[in-house]
């Protein structure tokens, strides 16, 4: 490389101007890998050069050093690798297993899409005078008075229960991943179940013992389990 060519990669490192580049380049600094490998106190011998400026100097080349790519390696030679750190992988317990899903029509699934939008544009149904009393239960009953003003749906009154915001007929009831849920008690209660369209809940009043044991049971049958957390 050619005086003129190591004096500009000099001259582009911060606080080095032209002065600086030729005194480094004197005190025997021809190159940048040279300057890369100087110590501080190297630096520091040449006349013009503070500690400070020395130290600037060297974490700029470090940076230049750490962000310089890696050699490119052919897709043979990674190929190669790959071959090489081929592990068995086992599997861990507690892993990720994707959820048990039902066996549903094309009808049914449109359905659902349905029930969904229809959901979130369907209200919290309060009792008539629920949003002015507290002591007025949150629990839907049908306005019955004679001057009831949501029983006449007076326009600033809260949103009645209405046949519009019903589900689907054909996914009535069922759960949210199309499941029919069906609750039971015992292991025995699995045997009748049906895993392509129904889903089990253990009921509230099982024990962790019994639990444990019907989530077992019900693993072993691929039958989806909604609350298996507890």
């Amino acid at each position: 490389m050619t005086k003129e060519a190591v004096l500009k990669e000099f001259e582009a490192l911060k606080g080095v101007g032209k002065v600086k580049a030729k005194l480094l380049y004197e005190n025997g600094f021809d190159s940048m890998e040279k300057l890369r490998k100087a110590k501080l106190k190297d630096l520091t011998k040449i006349k013009g050069f503070t500690e400070k400026n020395a130290k600037e100097i060297l974490d700029q080349l470090k940076a230049k050093k750490e962000k310089t790519p890696e050699k490119t390696v052919t897709k043979a030679e990674a190929k190669e690798k790959k071959e090489e750190a081929v592990e068995i992988v086992e599997e861990k317990e507690g892993a990720y297993s994707p959820k048990i899903k039902p066996q549903l029509s094309e009808q049914e699934k449109k359905q659902l899409v349905i029930r969904r939008q229809i959901k979130k544009r369907t209200p919290y149904f309060l009792r008539d005078e629920g949003f002015r009393y507290k002591r007025i239960p949150k629990n839907w009953r049908r306005p019955s008075g004679y001057t009831s003003k949501l029983r006449i749906n007076l326009k600033y009154r809260p949103s009645k229960v209405r046949v519009g915001f019903r589900a689907p007929k054909i996914v009535r009831g069922l759960h949210a991943s199309g499941f029919k849920e069906v609750m039971i008690h015992t292991v025995k209660e699995l045997e009748g179940i049906n895993p392509k369209k129904q889903a089990v809940r253990i009921g509230s009043t099982v024990g962790t013992k019994k639990r444990i044991a019907i989530t077992k049971r019900a693993d072993e049958l691929d039958i989806r389990v909604l609350n298996k957390g507890g």
